[in-house]
């Protein structure tokens, strides 16, 4: 049995830059506080609070005086940072840069927006973390979309200028941008550059995963992809294995690993989301290994 970790799965620059920045603060403080998951892996999440990482959330927030609090890769919007003055909370912020730029972006577009009687469209899903802090920046104006009954929310005699969350899928991204177009031309009988305005703000670290992914799935016999459960882009990377190998398997730990879905003879190979750290994804691949010592003895 051969078992291979895909060398480009694991965390994106982001997510592995906050959780250096909670772990060097962590080593000279007596406790940290995070708002929300550091990242959307319950493994990980548990062992950075076995080290002293206090989650807590924005209710939470209010409440908190002269502590410390670390902002994770995904962003927050304006009023996270006006709390944090009026009850003199130091910020420790590991915003991914990606995400700061895309928010300054959707901020500026959305001043234009105002002034031209447009609206901000952003495609992604409503209430995840990122888009909370890009809705910030246009005083919760703009409209979220993900499933086609949500373009309803748009008046499509209006200005549209539409930006996407930066870990949603290229491909649904673009097929979004068609069907808006569709919409304005249904309504308006033409399409023009003033009327709509499509920003592909999707990371391309991200992005890239996809085709990666279908090489080495193709390559597999069998597919292990390890992922947290409430991981937005564990769920749309594993469809893509899925797309190209039917022997794909979502776990979030290596307990959750059938010994049914070998044989001796398979190819294997271990993948994640951007929010699967490299150790899990090694611990699954030990696991595997030692099912694999078990099959030789059983020979």
């Amino acid at each position: 049995m051969e078992v291979t970790i895909d060398k480009n799965s694991g965390y994106c620059f982001g997510v592995e830059f906050a959780i250096k920045m909670a772990e060097d603060e962590m080593e000279s403080s007596e406790k940290l506080y995070c708002l929300g998951d550091i990242v959307h892996n319950d493994m990980e999440v548990k062992r950075l609070s076995e080290k002293g990482l206090v989650v807590i959330d924005r209710e939470q927030l209010q409440e908190l005086t002269d502590c410390k609090v670390l902002i994770r890769a995904h962003g927050e919007p304006p009023e996270t940072y006006r709390t944090a003055i009026e009850n003199n909370i130091e910020l420790i912020d590991a915003s991914c840069p990606v995400v700061l730029k895309l928010q300054h972006r959707v901020k500026t577009a959305f001043d234009k927006m105002e002034r031209e009687q447009g609206q901000i469209v952003i495609y992604g899903k409503k209430g995840h973390a990122e888009v909370i802090g890009l809705t910030g920046q246009t005083l919760e104006k703009a409209i979220v979309v993900m499933e086609d009954q949500d373009l309803d929310k748009i008046d499509f005699s209006r200005p549209v200028t539409l930006f996407s969350q930066t870990t949603k899928s290229t491909k649904g991204f673009y097929e979004l941008k068609t069907k808006i177009e569709d919409r304005i031309k249904s309504e308006k009988g033409q399409l023009s550059e003033v009327d709509f305005n499509a920003n592909d703000s999707i990371c391309r670290q991200v992005s890239n995963r996809e085709p990666q992914l279908q090489r080495f799935s193709i390559e597999s016999d069998v597919i292990i992809f390890v992922s947290g459960k409430k991981s937005s882009n564990g769920k749309a990377l594993f469809q893509v294995c899925l797309a190209e190998n039917s022997k794909s398997y979502f776990v979030e730990n290596e307990t959750e690993i059938d010994p049914m879905w070998f044989s001796a003879e398979d190819k294997i190979g271990i993948c994640g989301a951007t929010s699967t750290p490299m150790w899990l994804m090694e611990r699954v691949m030990h696991h595997i290994q030692s099912l694999e010592a078990g099959m030789v003895l059983e020979n």
